[in-house]
């Protein structure tokens, strides 16, 4: 299966399968991407959100007029800043920030349970890395990217360049099939 990309200097389209590292100096202009990413091509969603609440991330679709009929997130976050957590048909938890079983799982059960054309962002590995550790951020990466393949879906995996050493940012480079490198004044530069 081809999935259509609408992002600034990417291929047209890419395979199911494919994960697309998104690197980056800030959040700034992450959403942009992240969103034209998943309202493109696409029956249904997942965000998983290691980085703001269920309820931010709904602002962010609604703001970039992004179909939340095709969404699902999965936050990972609140139940650490004390918020208070309602799970709905669409909107899930995981018990703790760092709780890298739960978090596959449920990608894992996502992907089981639709068909079509299905798309992944998590937002953010960096975050994750900070909750989890460095060793289980990339074990977790590895295993979402062979849910991927095994159900022909597309995911694109946000990392924030400036907590990582530069040897973990390579780790995380050869993992993936499509890079995009997006620097502070907004400009892209894509590998695939």
């Amino acid at each position: 299966m081809e999935y259509a990309l609408e992002i600034d200097g990417t291929p047209d389209t890419v395979p199911g399968g494919t994960g697309v590292l998104l690197l980056h100096p800030s959040t700034g202009e992450t959403d942009r991407i992240d969103t034209d990413f998943l309202k493109t091509d696409t029956d249904n969603f997942l965000v998983v959100s290691t980085r703001t609440t269920a309820r931010e991330v709904r602002q962010k679709l609604e703001y970039y007029d992004v179909d939340e009929d095709c969404a699902e997130i999965l936050d990972t976050l609140s139940i650490e800043r004390g918020y208070s957590r309602r799970t709905s048909d669409t909107v899930h938890y995981v018990a703790a920030p760092d709780d890298v079983d739960g978090i596959v799982e449920h990608i894992d059960g996502f992907l089981e349970a639709h068909d079509g054309k299905l798309r992944l962002s998590f937002d953010s590995v960096t975050e994750l890395a900070y909750y989890a550790g460095d060793d289980q951020a990339l074990e977790a990466v590895e295993r979402i990217l062979d849910l991927l393949e095994k159900h022909d879906a597309v995911g694109l995996f946000h990392v924030s360049e400036e907590p990582h050493d530069d040897a973990l940012v390579d780790e995380f480079r050869t993992l993936f099939d499509g890079i995009i490198d997006l620097d502070a004044d907004g400009s892209i530069d894509a590998e695939f």
